[in-house]
């Protein structure tokens, strides 16, 4: 006999569909924090140079790059992307009309990847 498996179709952010508080900016900042760990591992810095660089301490790089945002605003991530050497443009455009309400998408210009393509 075989079970079958309810398969729910995701609305594009993991934080919305597992229902925690602020999705759209709890995937805002994962966003970009998953850039700042590219910048900083393409950059060949260890945590204690990134750490020296960015203002903070290891123990708060290794939150960082855990994905353990609590402590860091959305600012805070800007401000890191900048000192890490990057531009960061913020957008803003008409919603699509599927959709009820507008996101936030964090795009990185050397890929063009978006952390939610909804």
């Amino acid at each position: 006999m075989t079970k079958k498996t309810k398969v729910t179709k995701s609305s594009g952010n993991v934080f919305k569909d597992l229902g925690l508080p602020d999705p759209e900016e709890r995937l805002a900042k994962a966003g970009l924090a998953i850039q700042i760990s590219k910048i900083i591992k393409t950059s060949n810095l260890n945590q204690v140079n990134a750490g020296e660089l960015l203002g903070i301490n290891q123990p708060k790089v290794s939150a960082l790059l855990s994905g353990n945002l609590a402590g860091f605003s959305t600012d805070r991530l800007i401000r890191f992307l900048n000192l890490l050497g990057r531009d960061v443009h913020i957008i803003i455009k008409e919603k699509s009309v599927s959709r009820k309400y507008g996101h936030v998408h964090v795009i990185s210009k050397t890929n063009h990847n978006s952390v939610a393509d909804k």
